[in-house]
């Protein structure tokens, strides 16, 4: 009898112990992010002290360089891995700018990425750009040491200095010098008191005698802009490998709060005197600059070659700092590392955190990383991309084949704030898989047939955060995270990685996505 009872509890202990292990990172996971959790340490100093992270711009490096420090001091396997370059770095300084005359203003402005700063503080007149060869003729002398308002409303691009660019110059010139034609008949017909008809107005262009302009000597360019001001970056030059150091824009592209364009505008027309002055530090540097993912690791104890992926992209838009696009997904895909490590959590399957580079260039980081780890593809079992906003996980919805797993690995979300919803729900019809990449990293794992479920996330208490007034403006910062949403999203995080990163079986692929023959 005693020696039946003791082979029992012998079963009974080693049936427990990998359980208890899970269960006591698990509680640990738990008791750090109620107690010490720092995802907001880690996205301050991502956008406090290093600030906008632009691919090519000191700023990025120096990020990641601070990423690889902060992973080896949790004890945790991490490299930098070449993902690209590009063919000159951006470096972004201070700027200022005021209106002088009888209604003096300081100036609400901001510029693109890779665009020119100012040469010191500059000062000068305002005029509006010419619409034809005949009015650029006439007003070539004053466009010397001028400010000009340019035509359109900013979406956050800089002027168009493309080849392609000037090809639809070209055509605009042309179709303008016949309207102008069209409506010197007109004006003739009207005094010699025949028929007038109605004159054309003469068709936009933003920056239609760009070069020209540029030759005469103007300040900048200045184009008005619904607030908050988005600005981007120097795309088709960049993209189509026009721009180097020998062909770098040579006067500032400004885009300015539309309300204070419109009063510049008013006193340009009424031919006011008064002057802007401007002072705008935007910086390059020699290239090629090369960029990097930063990938660190748990190794797996069981299954070292299979792989669940928590990541976020690391670039950030210079014009703010990066606070929620995507330090709302490198913090918190920091702080679940940092937790899982102090944790003693052992993984059975290895546990990655991507940081990737130039998500806002055209997800080059994440397209890099899939070519180099193409043979790591078929073993990853999820992919945890999170962009999108502050806003914490309130559930998942996975296959139906999932669901059971799913609903174990969970289960210990409602002990870490019971405040906090959370529910597992099943898709019962497969995605269908994407043939061409979208707008985040995930799409491109999803081309290649990789699970790549996120959270359902809301902002379910109400602090009434909108992803659009930031989205790539300068709004983007540290002060739009919600800290409580943040550190549950870290937890969360860290507690179903490791949940499935334990499992015995690598989670099936089959009702993932649609089959071919179901499309």
């Amino acid at each position: 009898m005693r020696r039946a009872l003791f082979v029992g509890c012998v079963c009974a202990i080693l049936t427990t112990i990998p359980l208890s292990a899970q269960d006591a990172a698990t509680k640990k996971i738990i008791e750090i992010g109620q107690t010490d959790n720092q995802t907001m340490h880690q996205i301050d100093v991502l956008t406090n002290r290093f600030g906008g992270r632009l691919v090519g711009s000191d700023a990025y490096e120096n990020a990641a360089e601070w990423m690889v420090r902060q992973y080896k001091s949790w004890g945790l396997d991490v490299e930098l891995q070449e993902a690209g370059s590009v063919p000159v770095g951006f470096n972004r300084g201070p700027w200022f700018g005021r209106l002088l005359g009888d209604q003096p203003m300081t100036l609400h402005f901001a510029t693109p990425s890779y665009t020119s700063g100012t040469k010191g503080l500059q000062r000068g007149h305002v005029v509006m750009e010419p619409t034809t060869q005949e009015e650029f003729d006439r007003m070539r002398t004053r466009l010397n040491g001028a400010w000009v308002l340019i035509s359109g409303t900013n979406e956050g691009w800089p002027i168009d200095r493309s080849p392609e660019g000037d090809s639809i110059r070209v055509v605009v010139k042309e179709e303008n010098r016949k309207i102008g034609e069209e409506n010197r008949q007109i004006m003739r017909r009207r005094y010699e008191g025949g028929e007038a008809g109605t004159p054309r107005a003469y068709r936009e262009f933003p920056g239609l005698f760009y070069h020209e302009m540029v030759e005469a000597g103007v300040l900048g360019f200045i184009q008005s802009s619904a607030v908050p001001i988005r600005a981007l970056y120097d795309r088709k030059m960049l993209k189509e490998g026009l721009m180097d150091f020998d062909n770098l824009p040579e006067v500032p592209d400004i885009k300015l709060d539309e309300h204070q364009f419109a009063v510049i505008k008013q006193l340009v027309k009424e031919r006011r005197e008064f002057l802007l002055e401007f002072d705008i530090r935007n910086h390059f540097k020699l290239g090629p600059v090369k960029f990097h993912n930063v990938v660190a690791s748990i190794k797996g104890s069981k299954y070292p070659d299979e792989y669940v992926i928590i990541s976020g992209h690391l670039d950030a838009f210079d014009v703010a700092t990066g606070g929620i696009d995507c330090a709302t997904g490198i913090g918190p895909m920091m702080e679940a590392a940092r937790m899982l490590a102090l944790s003693g959590a052992k993984p059975k399957r290895t546990i990655l955190f991507v940081a990737f580079a130039a998500e806002e260039f055209g997800l080059w980081g994440a397209q890099a990383f899939v070519k180099t780890h193409a043979k790591k593809l078929p073993k990853i079992a999820n992919l945890f991309n999170r962009d999108g906003g502050p806003t914490p996980p309130v559930g998942i919805t996975v296959p139906q084949s999932w669901y059971k797993d799913f609903e174990k690995i969970c289960a210990p979300i409602a002990k870490i704030r019971p405040d906090y919803p959370f529910e597992v729900k099943i898709n019962e019809q497969p995605r269908r898989r994407p043939t061409q990449t979208g707008g985040t990293d995930a799409s491109v794992f999803a081309v290649e047939g990789v699970p790549t479920i996120g959270f359902t996330t809301q902002d379910f208490k109400g602090y009434d955060f909108n992803y659009g007034e930031i989205w790539h403006t300068e709004r983007d910062l540290y002060t739009k995270n919600i800290p409580e949403y943040q550190e549950h999203t870290a937890t969360v995080t860290a507690i179903v990685a490791l949940g499935i990163a334990n499992l015995e079986k690598l989670l099936p692929r089959e009702d993932v996505y649609l089959k071919e023959e179901e499309k």
